[in-house]
């Protein structure tokens, strides 16, 4: 289903901020567990008992994922983009921290986000099997379904990456504007390529475990551009900063250390 945005606020983090524990009270981290459920895109399948179809939508999935190096997750309603903390025990136990969330009004979505997030909350036990993730209660009451996507949806070297949104403000292309922003991975010798609005850029790039990304050394050509309504500065910024990647079928969320959003990227083919 088409979800509708009828308004856009600036991003704001709620319930959360920069106070978050790592550790929620109570628990111990089960690092094994951790790695097991980490690295991987978890979409969103059944909540509260009720199949969720989400073949039919044009945009992004409602999903989430576990970061095991700092029991991080992060992820998106159908209408928000949202992060928190986890932590898993040795008996199956996992529960989540509130989570912080985007402030975008939205309308037609395919969940109530309310419903999500609550289901986050009320997690105690998790149960891993043929490809399936299932949060239940304390009483192994099942509350929502996840699925793993296909291992295929997380490559994004040789892709062309065109700018879709830049701090939470969707980028439209200006009239005299040569072209697109966008950039490319390319495997041989870690390089990145790409156009920032008014320059050719390139530079290296690096990639761990747990989708940690790192650009360096960026370089730009000495183009002028005074009637171009873009500012590059910003475009080279989300690179320099970025930490982590997130990726769901053809989008491409690049995020800063502490897990928050800079710039969402689609993946357009030719």
């Amino acid at each position: 289903m088409k979800i509708k945005i009828v308004a856009l606020a600036v991003i704001i983090l709620t319930a959360f901020g920069c106070k978050s524990a790592k550790q929620l009270p109570g628990t111990m981290a089960n690092e094994k567990e951790s790695v097991r459920l980490s690295d991987i895109t978890w979409e969103l399948s059944k909540l509260n008992g009720e199949d969720i179809d989400q073949s039919g939508l044009s945009k992004e999935k409602i999903y989430f994922r576990f970061n095991a190096l700092d029991h991080t997750v992060a992820g998106y309603s159908g209408c928000n983009y949202f992060n928190g903390t986890y932590m898993a025990d040795d008996n199956d136990g996992l529960s989540f921290s509130k989570m912080a969330s985007t402030r975008m009004a939205c309308y037609d979505t395919v969940v109530e986000e309310s419903q999500l997030f609550a289901a986050f909350e009320l997690t105690k036990k998790v149960s891993v099997s043929g490809g399936k993730l299932v949060l239940k209660n304390a009483t192994n009451g099942l509350i929502a379904e996840f699925t793993k996507t296909k291992s295929g949806d997380t490559t994004i070297t040789e892709k062309y990456w065109k700018l879709k949104e830049l701090a939470g403000d969707e980028v439209v292309m200006a009239e005299n504007q040569e072209r697109e922003i966008y950039f490319i991975l390319k495997t041989n010798e870690n390089l990145i390529t790409g156009f920032s609005g008014c320059n050719m850029f390139s530079g290296q790039y690096t990639m761990e475990s747990e989708n940690q990304i790192r650009f360096e050394q960026l370089a730009t050509t000495m183009k002028i551009c005074p009637d171009v309504a873009v500012n590059e500065s910003e475009i080279l910024a989300v690179f320099n900063t970025a930490r982590n990647y997130n990726v769901t079928g053809d989008v491409l969320r690049l995020n800063n250390g502490e897990g928050d959003l800079l710039a969402v990227f689609e993946a357009i083919y030719f």
